[in-house]
């Protein structure tokens, strides 16, 4: 272990200091979303670790925050991932790609390293989707994938628009959307993370580039039926839609198991009006679809859309599908991957089904990714996981990149 890396309570000190925030006691791991106390927090704690670090803090237009190491300029090279997460998920997705970009810093700074290039620390809004629906909404705003309007009026549980929740925090509505002068700056971006998968404990291997991303998206299921008294209406007469989209559920694994390595998962479902002795109405569930191909996934969304439009038929309701995000499949940048691997002794190249802000960057500036081995598989989880000697390597990895692009 590289004794220069802060380590405390047996984790990176960064990790340490931030351990306890946004815990959730009923689901467990943690619940950090936008603009939300637990992820305000964690952006008052990264201001105050770059300040720490003599780093320049600025909030771009649409909520991303920069650290920025001597003057903001051009050709800069960007390290960076999130701090929010899914409900109830781990300690390390996102979180140990923003430490670990400040520790190596670090680092560089304690050796007396002075670069000859701009260099940053980026923290992504919304990278998770979680609160407003839409995954890496902050580096979607920034490059101009989703229009603003549309960014503005998307709405959490609580109905709250995301332009009304960006303005309670000094991100003016009228400014949300593509950022020229912050993308403009990007000379490249890298971004390390901990692996969402087995790829390296298979490898047996602690680090590895990646070399792509899964086509993906989410999409919207509505199932409308009729509402009605659950004690006063007879089972032949009902048009439950809880019934339709049950079996609908079922019929979007069962789409996805016979295309050999497609992924399909409804996580979230809910119904109107939600009484225990009522029929619903309407039954919504969200489908998350990933494939290796644009054409793969298109045509995985479309069997499941046949699939559940008939099961509600059966059932005499109507079913509708809706998308909300699209994510074409990413290929690293070969030249920067190569850099990489090479200077950092060849590691492997893994392809991986998560989605990230590295992979909406990569269709405007030379973009990579570095994985840190999680030894439990599971990600998007308590259970999610990364050893302490792993993480330092994933430090001094970021710091070996560095020196040589700085």
């Amino acid at each position: 272990m590289t004794p220069t890396v802060a380590v405390t309570a047996g984790r990176l000190t960064g990790l340490h200091e931030i351990v306890d925030v946004g815990r959730d006691s009923r689901r467990g791991g943690y619940s950090r979303h936008v603009f939300q106390p637990a992820e305000l927090e964690l952006r008052a704690w990264f201001a105050e670790r770059a300040g720490r670090l003599g780093l320049h803090v600025e909030t771009d237009r649409n909520g991303n925050m920069w650290a920025w190491w001597g003057e903001p300029g051009p050709d800069a090279v960007v390290l960076g991932s999130h701090l929010d997460s899914v409900p109830g998920g781990g300690e390390f997705d996102g979180p140990l790609g923003v430490v670990s970009a400040l520790d190596a810093i670090a680092l560089l700074r304690a050796d007396g390293f002075a670069p000859s290039r701009p260099c940053a620390v980026v923290v992504f809004a919304e990278e998770e989707g979680s609160r407003f629906g839409v995954a890496c909404l902050g580096s979607r705003l920034m490059t101009g994938a989703i229009a603003p309007d549309r960014a503005g009026a998307l709405v959490d549980a609580d109905g709250i628009a995301f332009a009304d929740a960006a303005a309670a925090h000094g991100i003016p509505p009228r400014h949300l959307g593509r950022d020229d002068a912050a993308l403009g700056r990007i000379g490249l971006f890298l971004e390390l993370h901990v692996e969402q998968g087995r790829g390296l404990i298979d490898l047996d291997a602690p680090l590895a580039v990646a070399s792509s991303i899964l086509a993906h998206g989410r999409w919207r299921i509505d199932v409308a039926g009729e509402g009605n008294h659950a004690g006063a209406t007879r089972m032949a007469d009902r048009r439950d839609p809880m019934v339709a989209a049950a079996r609908g559920i079922i019929a979007v694994r069962a789409a996805a198991a016979v295309r050999g390595d497609d992924r399909a998962t409804v996580g979230r479902i809910s119904a109107v009006p939600g009484g225990t002795n009522v029929i619903p109405s309407v039954v919504t569930a969200w489908l998350d679809a990933r494939s290796a191909g644009d054409d793969d996934t298109r045509e995985l969304v479309a069997d499941i859309a046949a699939r559940v439009t008939a099961e509600a038929a059966d059932e005499g309701c109507t079913a509708t599908v809706t998308e909300e995000s699209w994510s074409g499949a990413v290929q690293f940048d070969p030249v920067l991957r190569e850099a990489l691997a090479s200077r950092l002794g060849g590691i492997p190249a893994l392809p991986t089904g998560a989605g990230h802000d590295a992979g909406v960057l990569a269709a405007h500036v030379p973009t990579a990714m570095l994985f840190v081995r999680n030894p439990s598989g599971v990600s998007h989880s308590p259970e999610e996981h990364a050893t302490l000697d792993d993480t330092v390597a994933g430090v001094v990895a970021l710091e070996q990149v560095l020196r040589g692009l700085l």
